[in-house]
């Protein structure tokens, strides 16, 4: 269940991420709103994992997911750039996370 939690949390990490662009500033509600709601949903999920996760490879998830997650919504809804190095990159971190989740004692 932990895995879980964390997974859910990156995936909301990656919502209030990339819906933080439309809050412009936390001006505008409904942004505003979902922001708030998912950020609050995602530290909620990411402190249960740490529960038994340790903190270093729990952290390293969430942020990882959270990093790659939103590098993609930018490339494909945001019209951020899809070159080959920045693929290349985010790459790199999916390889990371997924080593971190196989080399975690939990």
């Amino acid at each position: 269940m932990d895995w879980i939690n964390l997974i859910i949390a990156g995936l909301l990490e990656v919502v209030w991420a990339s819906s933080l662009k439309f809050t412009e500033g936390f001006t505008k509600p409904l942004p505003s709103l979902l922001t708030l709601s998912t950020i609050t949903a995602s530290f909620i999920l990411l402190a249960q994992a740490l529960k038994t996760l340790p903190v270093g490879t729990g952290y390293a998830v969430w942020t990882g997911i959270g990093v790659v997650g939103t590098a993609i919504v930018g490339s494909v809804f945001l019209g951020e750039s899809r070159d080959l190095p920045r693929f290349i990159c985010i790459s790199l971190i999916v390889l990371g996370i997924v080593g971190l989740r196989f080399t975690s004692s939990k």
